[in-house]
């Protein structure tokens, strides 16, 4: 039974690591949108094609984290629990996250080449707007995800757990 639980928590703490690592991806990305925001307030069009393209990269990166290697780490760990509730609730939630993902696949091909770029620069800030509230939605989302499907399994910190008995 021992084994069992180490075994359980090498395989969910690689989980929690990977979780982490991809929500410091996210604020990675937050700092490049609020930098491509604050250039747009300047002059929208005059907002290096590079901003955009980091912020892009960075968005890309943020959500193929998600939907190859984190949705899918989550899903095979309530699979490994048998927790039929929480992956009823992964599939409602996964296509609600559906509409985030078209949303920013939309903004990259818009402004995908120098051309589009220049082509399209007055319509920067309402994509911000959008992203903004998209991604917005999206977080809240992504942040019930990993409640529902990894938090619910995790063991809970030792500051919580049950008082040893003393002999």
């Amino acid at each position: 039974m021992l084994e069992d639980c180490k075994t359980a928590q090498e395989r969910w703490g690689g989980v929690h690591r990977l979780i982490d690592h991809w929500l410091e991806e996210r604020h990675e990305m937050l700092v490049a949108f609020m930098d491509l925001y604050e250039a747009c307030d300047i002059d929208c069009e005059a907002v290096p094609k590079e901003r955009i393209d980091r912020f892009n990269e960075l968005l890309m990166d943020y959500i193929s984290a998600g939907h190859f290697e984190i949705y899918p780490q989550l899903r095979e760990e309530a699979k490994a629990f048998d927790d039929r509730e929480a992956l009823a609730v992964a599939e409602k939630l996964l296509s609600r996250l559906e509409r985030s993902t078209e949303m920013a696949l939309e903004f990259e091909n818009e402004f995908s080449t120098p051309v589009r770029c220049q082509h399209f620069a007055s319509r920067l800030p309402a994509w911000l707007t959008r992203l903004q509230k998209g991604m917005t939605e999206r977080f809240a989302l992504e942040d019930e995800f990993i409640e529902r499907l990894h938090a619910s399994h995790s063991p809970p910190p030792a500051s919580e757990a049950a008082p040893q008995a003393t002999l």
